[in-house]
């Protein structure tokens, strides 16, 4: 039951970001009243973006996570990993797609630090 939790969780965020990038994110920023953060709605729009698709991040951990109790392998250890991973990915969204002005990403690879730190 365990590996069909993980995979319906993992094929959620699939479709959670296919989907929401298709019917919702590319008609959201046609719409010419968009919040014009930082000079424009270029940031507006690669924040939004990314926070979208931040949430498949999160579910792809959580699937890892069931997965490794699935196969009885879940330790504090590889727990900590699997967040580690799952934040250092979190983190690169937003300073790929802000090009590093949305700060979040400073949280998210810190957090990373402390985890790989800790695990090692």
């Amino acid at each position: 039951m365990l590996y069909l939790a993980a995979a319906l969780i993992a094929l959620l965020g699939i479709a959670h970001s296919v989907l929401g990038e298709r019917y919702i994110l590319t008609r959201l920023f046609k719409r010419d009243n968009l919040p014009q953060l930082l000079g424009g709605t270029a940031f507006t729009m690669q924040t939004l973006r990314f926070a979208w698709h931040i949430t498949t991040v999160a579910w792809f951990g959580i699937a890892c996570l069931l997965l490794l109790l699935a196969e009885n392998k879940l330790t504090p250890n590889s727990a900590l990993l699997t967040i580690a991973w799952t934040s250092l990915i979190s983190g690169l969204l937003p300073l790929i797609s802000t090009k590093g002005k949305h700060l979040s990403w400073i949280f998210f690879f810190a957090v990373s630090l402390i985890l790989f730190w800790t695990a090692a």
